[in-house]
């Protein structure tokens, strides 16, 4: 069931970024008998707002952001992006809105990191994404991937192969080609995934700024609750591709919400230098 703070008035945006309606998806299409991974979700994003997605494993986070991105087709609902239908827009027009760093991310072939954040200006080129190289970058192109690459701290690693970075160097070079496609939203899945604890708090700092900097809205996948308390404005929690409750850290971070999200008991108190919610695992009886 969805909670009611979903339906709270003041959670609705004017001019919504991000406007979802009533979605469902589920793999295999109309095969009979296949379950929904996302069932009759609702919600919006607000201009300049960083949501936060988490819920337990299977419950279709990667999918809904999949689905946000256009990578993934709606078998029911709507979603606009700026006041239009997703689905009415070119892969394009919708690359020169949105960009996405997703979770996996094959380096096959040892591109330069300033290679790489360059292929971020694709959607804006007019000859078509397939024309590339140093004739066909013009000095908006070079600008852009300069500023993205100095933005994100990776301006000195511009004639590296990404084959020989670190997990945080190359999170960092990903993010970077995403900025590169100068997007009003920026979408991201598990940006923190395998990274240590010095480079998850780096890449978090970088997504506050950038949000603040660029005015960009962000929507962010996380199995980590703390990062969703501590850099979300709000977080929306999924369970088997239903939402259970949509609200602020403070609304959402509660030991009966947790507990009826992820089925377990946890510690929650206040983060002692922002007061927002912390959770941590309770001790084991011995």
């Amino acid at each position: 069931m969805q909670s009611s703070l979903a339906h709270r008035p003041e959670h609705r945006a004017a001019n919504p970024a991000i406007a979802v309606e009533d979605v469902s998806f589920r793999y295999g299409g109309e095969l009979p008998g296949r379950p929904w991974t996302i069932e009759r979700v609702s919600f919006e994003v607000a201009c300049g707002e960083v949501l936060g997605i988490v819920g337990p494993n299977g419950s279709g986070k990667s999918s809904l952001l999949k689905l946000l991105a256009g990578l993934l087709r709606a078998g029911s609902g709507r979603i606009h992006l700026l006041g239009q239908a997703s689905s009415d827009l070119s892969p394009i027009t919708l690359a020169r809105m949105l960009a996405v760093v997703l979770q996996e991310q094959t380096q096959v072939f040892p591109f330069t990191v300033a290679e790489t954040v360059l292929m971020g200006r694709f959607p804006h080129r007019q000859a078509g994404w397939w024309n590339f190289g140093s004739e066909a970058d013009t000095a908006d192109d070079l600008a852009c991937a300069q500023r993205a690459m100095a933005e994100t701290d990776v301006l000195s690693l511009a004639d590296r192969p990404v084959s020989e970075l670190s997990g945080g160097e190359l999170q960092r070079v990903m993010i970077a080609r995403a900025l590169a496609q100068d997007p009003a939203i920026l979408l991201l899945d598990e940006p923190t995934a395998f990274l240590d604890i010095n480079h998850q708090l780096d890449i978090c700092s970088l997504i506050s700024r950038l949000r603040g900097e660029r005015q960009l809205t962000v929507v962010l996948v996380s199995h980590d609750l703390n990062i969703a308390s501590q850099y979300c404005d709000r977080v929306l929690m999924l369970k088997a591709g239903r939402l259970s409750h949509i609200g602020s850290p403070a609304e959402t971070i509660k030991p009966d919400v947790l507990q009826a999200v992820y089925e377990c008991e946890v510690v929650v108190d206040a983060h002692p230098q922002t007061g927002k919610p912390r959770v941590t695992m309770p001790m084991s009886p011995s």
